[in-house]
C-alpha cells in the first residue's frame, strides 16, 4: 500500500537549555507505507558556506575585507520514516553535513554525523546517543503533527535538551 501525498510542511528544531533555533517551512511529499508508517521526504535549503581571508600584515589590508559565500549545487534531501513508535530521521546531500537520528521513546537511539571529507577522515561518523522523553504522532488517518522531546549525550555529559516538531498541513 504505497500512496503519497504532496503537502505543505513545518519543521523546527529547538533546545530548551541552549540558543538553537531552526526552522524549515517547505513542501514535502508524504509516502504511505502501511497503516501506521509513513515516510516524508523534503528538499531542505542549503547550508551556505563562507571563506573569509584574514591577514595580519598591514600591506595585505586588501585582503581582510575579501569573503565569499556560495550556496552548493545540489540539494540536501530530509528524510523521516515515522510510526507511532519510532522516527528516524536523516538528512544527506551535496558532501555537506549529513546525519541520521533514531528515536523510540524511552530508549537511548543512536545520533550519528557526518562532517565534510576534508574535515575528518571519510565515513567515520561522530556517534552521539539521544534519549527520547516524549514523542507524540496525531492525526487521523494521515500524520498531522508530530513532537519528539529528547536529551543528546557524548558519553556521560549532556549536550542539551531538544524538541522537534513537525506540523503536515493537509
Amino acid at each position: 500500500m504505497l500512496t503519497h501525498h504532496r503537502k505543505p510542511v513545518c519543521l523546527s528544531l529547538i533546545s530548551t537549555d541552549l540558543p538553537v533555533w531552526s526552522v524549515v517551512e517547505t513542501a514535502g511529499t508524504l509516502y504511505q507505507k502501511d497503516t501506521d508508517r509513513f515516510h516524508l521526504l523534503l528538499t531542505a535549503p542549503p547550508l551556505i558556506s563562507c571563506e573569509i581571508v584574514n591577514s595580519q600584515n598591514p600591506e595585505d589590508a586588501p585582503l581582510q575585507k575579501r569573503s565569499s559565500a556560495y550556496a552548493p549545487s545540489s540539494p540536501r534531501i530530509l528524510w523521516l520514516e515515522i510510526s507511532p513508535y519510532r522516527v528516524i530521521m536523516t538528512m544527506q546531500g551535496n558532501a555537506q553535513v549529513s546525519y541520521r537520528h533514531f528515536w523510540e521513546q524511552g530508549v537511548y537511539g543512536v545520533s550519528r554525523y557526518w562532517l565534510p571529507t576534508e574535515s575528518l577522515q571519510p565515513n567515520e561518523p561522530i556517534r552521539l546517543r539521544n534519549f527520547t522523553t516524549a514523542m507524540v504522532l496525531t492525526g487521523q488517518s494521515l500524520p498531522e503533527h508530530l513532537r519528539i522531546e529528547y536529551e543528546l549525550w557524548a558519553d556521560k555529559v549532556q549536550l542539551g535538551r531538544y524538541i522537534l516538531n513537525l506540523e503536515i498541513k493537509h
